[in-house]
């Protein structure tokens, strides 16, 4: 059970619009092999929402006629997903840039046995969740022995190519804190994580994305439980910077929840917030001409995105 978040608005953040659109970011469903403190989706593996063929194909039609050179699959684990290997085809058959949101265990979850094959072969960019290089903090956020399994499969996909120099597979993985506090910088960061996983365990990986937790879902709650949710609010808010709101996710990418709605980004989706004005909207209807240049849904969790370094699904924004 969890704790009822306070309702996530500030028309103090600044006035957003859209830019050209280059990616769509469609979450495939909730089920989830693990059940992490951080998730901002409350992702588990009692859940049973996933997106369905019919919903499969429109966005398959969505990315033929609206020229996103991008395809960013989250979920949940999205290879659960039983049409994931499906769109995944189609959308590399039509000359995209696949994304993979992968928690690494998945790769050892029974039916998975060929996953890493399968995404090494139709060269999808896998960005996999590692939040540390210390098996202790990685676990008591995400669960014993994920460490362990992690490291195995990044073993298993640099085999393959992946995250080796001037290879074409490319591994990011992704940090988050432990707790309500801001990423380190994620240059250095990124120094200290190839330094360790290099030396310990012999991995490598082509970069590192440093991402904010967001208050929502389940991070939301657990602030809540602790009685830090307003000091964490306080924190973005005082580290806001209006430099990183030319480069924030939400203007050239549309998120897409597992029944098809579209919104402005993953955040927004979890917390209902509609796309622009067109609250409710279908991508099988959704007018690409009034896309760009239309207002971007704002609420007080945007700080998330904006403070310090900046946070997006593509790491830092800022120096």
């Amino acid at each position: 059970m969890h704790a009822t978040l306070p309702r996530l608005q500030d028309t103090r953040f600044p006035a957003l619009r859209r830019k050209r659109l280059e990616t769509l970011q469609v979450n495939l469903g909730y089920r989830c092999n693990q059940s992490c403190l951080h998730c901002h989706v409350n992702a588990g593996p009692s859940r049973k929402e996933e997106m369905g063929r019919e919903t499969i194909e429109a966005v398959l039609a969505l990315l033929r006629r609206s020229g996103a050179t991008a395809l960013d699959l989250t979920g949940g684990a999205p290879e659960l997903n039983p049409h994931f290997r499906h769109l995944v085809r189609e959308a590399v058959a039509l000359g995209t840039h696949v994304i993979d949101r992968c928690n690494l265990t998945i790769l050892e979850e029974p039916g998975q046995e060929d996953l890493a094959d399968f995404l090494a072969a139709h060269r999808v960019e896998v960005v996999a969740s590692l939040p540390c290089y210390l098996e202790d903090n990685v676990d008591r956020q995400r669960g014993k022995g994920v460490f362990e399994t992690s490291l195995r499969a990044l073993a298993r996909l640099n085999a393959l190519g992946y995250g080796k120099p001037g290879s074409e597979l490319t591994l990011s993985l992704v940090y988050n804190p432990q707790g309500p506090t801001l990423p380190p910088p994620q240059e250095k960061l990124e120094a200290d994580y190839r330094e360790q996983l290099a030396s310990r365990y012999g991995i490598v990986f082509s970069r590192l994305y440093t991402l904010a937790n967001m208050p929502i879902q389940r991070f939301g709650s657990m602030l809540i439980s602790k009685g830090q949710f307003n000091e964490y609010m306080s924190l973005l808010h005082a580290a806001h910077r209006d430099e990183n709101l030319e480069h924030v996710m939400c203007r050239s990418l549309l998120s897409i929840d597992w029944q098809g709605y579209a919104y402005d980004c993953d955040f927004n989706q979890m917390l209902e917030l509609p796309l622009g004005s067109a609250g409710g909207t279908h991508i099988s209807n959704l007018a690409l001409d009034g896309l760009e240049g239309s207002a971007i849904a704002v609420a007080d969790h945007c700080y998330g995105c904006t403070a310090g370094q900046g946070s997006s699904c593509g790491g830092a924004l800022g120096d």
